[in-house]
């Protein structure tokens, strides 16, 4: 296959692909509601012992959906696969777009890829478990990773029906557990979970450093901006309709999970090393729903995790296309093929294959000391956790740019959309972000801070700093280039790839 540089037409994802369901599914399918019900919501309780996780589900999904009013305002003006990245520049200026784009970039691989450890390592124990087979953990990592790419150069539309039949069967799965939990309580009925003086209670700040992490993946709505049938009105409610089911499942999947551990066990210290974890989720439906629903649910639970690799992968495919459509990147990061961003898939997928044969190769020196949880306690949780602050650190600049956007020309936007809403969440994110600071070593299960608390911000971090400064410099030796960061489909030189 050949291509050619073209000055003309810029390219283009598919237009008018999506409606608001589907991107409401990719919103939910990149947080992985199973994945964070089994895994984060019972590692919260293990870790933070408070009881404050469902009311904490409760203030954040409040503090996303007020971010939510100015960021919907601001996607009715600017369509652009960049989503982030555009609005940035946009509102606080073109480099500190270019900034936003390199944290974003860097922030969703590391989402992304560090998935991939949490699936190698569920893959390689079921098949043990169940069939006796001894299977590495990168083997199936391997596998899943080019699958997600067949999937990434693919119309997008596939990817939505795809992720539409796993997150269904996930709801269903984690509502049954709901049901039952609720009607067979450990320690009889409690609202305590769910009490707004939760809030004041120790730990909160911990609480609310593991809920944000289940919100990744909000971006979504305005990353498929350029595929939505009705830009304008689709993000918003893609966008609106996502905080909500994501904040009231987890609110209400999280006091069920509380009300089957039983309150006093989780404040008391009582949750053993053994349990901590998902153990404490599939413990108790194995206990009172059956081994056969553990099973099922085993399974879902690694589709959760493969729903939420490929959204993220579609995520970072369509950021790379947008910067290499502006040529903030290589242009060539532009190429599009059957209406999907095929260059930007693909390098992804090749990101994605280099560091997991780095951990596999590290973790064949480490695997008598840390066993088969190497890619759990390393990949998953460094890379996991790198990306949720770099995404919050993300939002906390959006938040900002809104009123930025908005400060010369109101373009009739009310004034709690376009100040008032952005301000209070601009302010509340910068608190969680500090937190997610203050407590990263307890985000790495690290009793005391290690040289790997302090660099692993610092990969989000530094790139936006050498963003900032890459576009100060482009502004003076390229400002072809610099005029253009931000604007999506303004005339720009892109490939485009024989045989569209």
């Amino acid at each position: 296959m050949s291509a050619h540089l073209a000055q003309t037409s810029p390219t283009s994802t598919s237009r008018g692909r999506l409606g608001v369901p589907s991107i409401t599914v990719m919103i939910i399918a990149a947080s992985a509601p199973l994945t964070v019900v089994a895994g984060g919501v019972t590692t919260a309780y293990s870790v933070t012992g408070s009881t404050a996780v469902p009311i904490g589900y409760v203030l954040l999904g409040a503090v996303l959906a007020v971010f939510a009013i100015g960021y919907a305002a601001m996607s009715r003006f600017i369509t652009n696969a960049g989503a982030f990245y555009s609005y940035a520049a946009r509102g606080l200026g073109r480099p500190v777009g270019v900034g936003g784009s390199l944290i974003a970039l860097v922030s969703y691989n590391c989402m992304q890829i560090g998935i991939y450890g949490m699936f190698g390592f569920q893959v390689s124990m079921l098949l043990n478990e169940k069939l006796g087979v001894d299977v590495p953990w990168w083997a199936p990592v391997l596998v899943c990773i080019a699958v997600v790419a067949v999937m990434g150069v693919n119309r997008v539309d596939l990817s939505a029906k795809v992720l539409g039949v796993i997150v269904s069967l996930e709801f269903v799965v984690v509502l049954v557990f709901d049901v039952v939990a609720f009607a067979q309580p450990a320690e009889g009925f409690t609202a305590q979970p769910i009490s707004p003086t939760e809030l004041f209670t120790p730990g909160i700040g911990a609480v609310l450093v593991f809920g944000i992490a289940a919100f990744m993946g909000f971006e979504s709505a305005a990353i498929y901006g350029e595929e939505a049938k009705d830009p304008k009105r689709t993000v918003a409610r893609a966008t609106f309709s996502a905080v909500l089911i994501i904040g009231g499942f987890y609110a209400l999947s999280s006091w069920a999970l509380a009300l089957a551990v039983g309150p006093s066990k989780i404040t008391s210290g009582g949750i053993t090393a053994e349990e901590a974890g998902p153990p404490l989720f599939f413990g108790f439906v194995a206990e009172h729903i059956g081994v056969l629903f553990v099973d099922i649910t085993s399974v879902l639970f690694i589709t959760s995790l493969f729903a939420a690799l490929v959204s993220f992968h579609n995520a970072v495919a369509r950021y790379l296309f947008s910067l290499g459509r502006e040529r903030v990147l290589p242009v060539r990061l532009s190429a599009v093929r059957n209406g999907a961003p095929w260059a930007g898939s693909i390098a992804q997928t090749m990101l994605a294959i280099v560091v997991i044969v780095i951990f596999a190769i590290a973790g064949a020196g480490a695997g008598s000391e840390l066993g088969p949880l190497f890619p759990v306690v390393t990949l998953f949780s460094w890379l996991t956790n790198t990306g949720a602050l770099g995404l919050v650190l993300l939002m906390s600049v959006v938040a900002f740019a809104v009123v930025g956007y908005f400060r010369r020309n109101h373009r009739d936007v009310g004034v709690g959309s376009r100040m008032i809403a952005p301000i209070i969440s601009g302010i509340v994110l910068v608190v969680v972000l500090i937190l997610i600071l203050a407590n990263f070593n307890v985000l790495l299960d690290q009793s005391e801070p290690t040289l790997a608390t302090f660099l692993l911000p610092a990969l989000v971090i530094v790139p936006g700093l050498v963003g900032v400064a890459w576009g100060v410099w482009l502004k003076r030796a390229r400002p072809e280039v610099y005029s253009g960061i931000g604007r999506g489909t303004g005339d720009t030189q892109v490939v485009q790839v024989v045989g569209d």
